[in-house]
């Protein structure tokens, strides 16, 4: 889609975003909802602040991700108004009143001191403010945030609108770009932090452009669920490589995860079998599911897959229950996506707040809902050999059906995850992630 195509979509995610929100303010007792765009932290003894990251509550409505201090208003009824943050200031650029086209369904005024917001959100009635308590700090503690406001508006938000899907698809091929640079990097040799830094040159990002820390993981690094650091020499054995890393566009998030072997064997092989199980988890994304149900499914292809690759000796249900995926894929299947990467209401039942319990023995799980057309979810199993994991079950009683052998074999290659992000729909899943693969496939093709 063309930015025009792109920008006709925003006039009525802001009316479903209205609505929605004059919903919430009804059944609260409010009269309008103010969000704070938030303003970054000072660092402790220091004058320097963290880098920004927007309220996603206030980039819900704008895509406004860089200038803090702005100051969105809605009232139903009425259009939304931006107050928007341009001070006077000779020490930073101060950031100019925007005018894409966007910006024509929405009433920006500039002001220039934060002093001058109490005089400007006079006169709201009964407010409800969303933000952080250093912002707002003359805002009574019951209208700051309150609960069962927020409750609503997350719950909402895990259904997208056309507007929201195609700026997540946006940020999935701005994220393939930087995989496709970052296994370049990779083959020919370069370190963890070399392959980084090709990624974000790729997506074109800085470190506090990207939605979250980049996972850029070789061998046995892979088994670190979370792995932070980035190695500055290449290894002297390159063995496997795994790359968790995703890219915004207008605020909304792409997590996309991939793993690679050096060569051909039997780490190639499991990322073969784990590739074909993800993509039956990714199909199975229909609305109407319990999407705990496609956790434990995703257990039960785990341990087939395990089974057939030789590493325990058990398969389905029977490997599930003896606890043995969870060696082997401690984490949640997924959890839902948009303006944040591990978006909110995940485990919600109901507008009210009640939770939907997770799934006995799952307690990792991000997200128990009712699948709907709209919502984005990752689908992301994983096979990972982890010293602690593997020591307790030697300990339990679960390692006699543990191939050990095998185990030792694949334990220098650390692990894999293998991530895509699908929306679902009224019919099949839409893979954001595949679709963005393809894409640049075909473009580099016709180049």
């Amino acid at each position: 889609m063309a930015d025009d195509t792109l920008d006709s979509l925003y006039p009525d995610h802001l009316n479903t975003l209205a609505a929605r929100t004059q919903s919430a303010l009804q059944a609260t007792g409010y009269d309008a909802l103010v969000l704070h765009a938030g303003a970054p932290p000072i660092q402790f003894l220091d004058d320097q602040s963290y880098p920004f990251k927007v309220n996603p509550h206030f980039k819900a409505w704008v895509p406004i991700l860089d200038n803090p201090h702005c100051v969105a208003v809605h009232v139903p009824g009425r259009r939304l108004r931006v107050y928007f943050w341009s001070p006077d200031d000779y020490w930073h650029k101060a950031a100019k009143l925007p005018d894409a086209a966007w910006t024509r369904h929405v009433d920006l005024q500039p002001f220039a001191d934060p002093k001058q917001l109490a005089g400007l959100l006079a006169g709201l009635g009964r407010a409800a403010y969303i933000g952080p308590r250093d912002q707002w700090p003359d805002v009574p503690a019951a209208d700051l945030n309150p609960a069962e406001l927020v409750n609503r508006l997350h719950y909402d938000r895990a259904v997208k609108t056309p507007y929201e899907l195609e700026c997540l698809r946006r940020a999935s091929a701005l994220a393939v770009r930087g995989h496709r640079a970052a296994l370049a990097a990779f083959r020919r040799g370069a370190s963890e932090y070399a392959a980084h830094m090709e990624y974000l040159l790729a997506c074109e990002a800085r470190e506090e452009d990207v939605p979250y820390n980049n996972i850029v993981a070789y061998g046995e690094h892979a088994a670190v669920l979370h792995y932070q650091h980035l190695e500055r020499r290449s290894p002297a054995t390159p063995r496997s490589f795994l790359i968790d890393a995703g890219a915004q566009f207008r605020g909304y998030a792409a997590d996309i995860t991939r793993t690679y072997a050096a060569g051909p064997g039997r780490f190639a092989d499991l990322i073969e079998l784990l590739d074909a199980a993800q993509r039956c988890l990714c199909a199975g994304v229909m609305a109407t599911r319990d999407f705990r149900d496609v956790h434990l499914e995703a257990h039960r292809l785990v341990a087939d897959v395990l089974h057939r690759a030789g590493i325990i000796s058990l398969a389905g249900d029977d490997a599930v229950q003896k606890r043995l995926t969870s060696v082997f894929f401690p984490h949640g299947i997924g959890h839902l996506l948009g303006l944040q990467v591990h978006d909110v209401g995940g485990v919600q039942g109901d507008p009210q707040g009640h939770e939907r319990p997770r799934p006995a023995g799952h307690p990792y799980l991000r997200l128990t809902r009712i699948l709907e057309p709209g919502v984005v979810v990752t689908i992301e199993p994983g096979i990972y050999f982890i010293d602690s994991l593997l020591a307790a079950a030697r300990s339990d009683g679960r390692g006699a059906y543990i191939h050990w052998d095998a185990v030792e074999e694949l334990r220098p290659f650390g692990g894999i995850r293998i991530e895509d992000n699908v929306a679902a729909t009224a019919g099949e899943p839409e893979n954001l992630t595949r679709a963005a693969f393809a894409r640049d496939t075909e473009t580099k093709k016709a180049a």
